[in-house]
């Protein structure tokens, strides 16, 4: 009894410990968003380049009112004169992930820019305890040091640079009007679904995810290893969403300007720091749960569905072929009676 009570006291303590940690980041994640807010109202180089440009909200912005109306240039990089919305900055930034996502920024266009900017940024700012909560659904039971080191990275990212706050990369993302934290937020929410057993929603969610597909191609081995004997209606419901979500390329000049943006610039743009938010974060969970994605990656796991261990021959080292099982089914029904000291029930 005793034992019970200490241990049940260390779990409220390291709890304690969890929810304190994840609170102090949030609130040094809030000082970077305020220390990156006069950032978005102004046109430069940013981060990474030599000369002026407008936020990477203003891709988002725009690509959502061509979205509905003037489709054939969603992907048109640069002003189009189709009277199209004010930003600031010289031209719009080229908008390079798929159509799904400018359905999610289709409601900012309600708002001027800045104030759509704004909004957005805010409304991220808002998802980090939810994404504080989904890293301790996922990684609470690895330990109260994965926990926090986790928390760290998703949370935070601790990099005090000259002028950029108290992380680069979240100073970046709050100055860009970014979608990192969004994304992030969606694929820890498609993770935790299939942990839970909802393997359709699991697909689903992750799917919705997927318009920036870097990241959701590298959380695909969780999604394995979490969906694990629930594989296929997660697969089928991943695809199926984001065959939905994108049914737009169909559309004259959407496809097309696709393929072009991705042969053109797409495929080499390079990761700027906002990209280590969900790149780190899936990284981390996928160290953390090494070897169940390397257990759920065994062949007899992916093709039944079975954890490591279920459907094995414990007597000679292998799986049951066929052959074994109708054997032992002929000598005695489970193979029970072969064993010293096993009668009938």
């Amino acid at each position: 009894m005793a034992t019970k009570a200490n241990m049940a006291t260390a779990g409220r303590r390291s709890l304690l410990i969890i929810v304190v940690v994840m609170a102090g980041l949030i609130l040094l994640n809030l000082v970077t968003f305020v220390d990156a807010y006069p950032e978005t109202k102004v046109a430069d180089p940013g981060c990474c380049s030599d000369r002026t440009l407008a936020k990477d909200f203003s891709a988002f912005y725009v690509g959502a009112w061509r979205l509905l109306n003037d489709p054939s240039n969603v992907y048109t990089p640069g002003a189009v004169a189709d009277g199209g919305p004010a930003i600031v900055g010289p031209q719009p930034e080229g908008y390079k992930y798929l159509p799904s996502f400018l359905f999610m920024v289709v409601p900012l266009l309600a708002v001027g820019y800045q104030q759509a900017l704004t909004a957005f940024d805010v409304f991220q700012f808002l998802l980090l305890p939810l994404v504080a909560l989904l890293v301790y659904r996922l990684v609470g039971e690895k330990g109260l040091a994965a926990t926090v080191v986790v928390a760290v990275i998703a949370l935070l990212q601790p990099s005090p640079l000259p002028h950029w706050s108290l992380s680069a990369s979240y100073y970046w993302q709050w100055a860009e009007g970014q979608s990192k934290v969004l994304e992030t937020f969606v694929v820890l929410l498609g993770l935790y679904l299939g942990k839970a057993g909802r393997p359709a929603a699991s697909g689903a969610v992750l799917a919705l995810s997927a318009f920036d597909p870097r990241f959701t191609l590298l959380a695909l081995p969780l999604f394995v290893t979490y969906s694990r004997g629930r594989l296929r209606p997660a697969l089928l419901s991943l695809g199926a969403v984001s065959l939905a979500t994108n049914a737009a390329l169909l559309y004259p000049g959407v496809g097309s300007g696709f393929a072009r943006m991705l042969i053109s610039t797409g495929l080499t743009t390079p990761l700027y720091y906002y990209a280590l938010i969900p790149l780190l974060t899936i990284a981390a969970l996928t160290v953390v749960n090494a070897r169940e994605v390397a257990a759920a990656f065994r062949r007899q796991s992916i093709l039944t569905g079975s954890t490591p261990g279920e459907g094995l021959d414990t007597e000679h080292g292998g799986p049951l072929g066929p052959r074994l099982r109708r054997h032992r089914l002929a000598r005695g029904g489970d193979g029970l009676r072969d064993r010293p000291g096993a009668g009938a029930a």
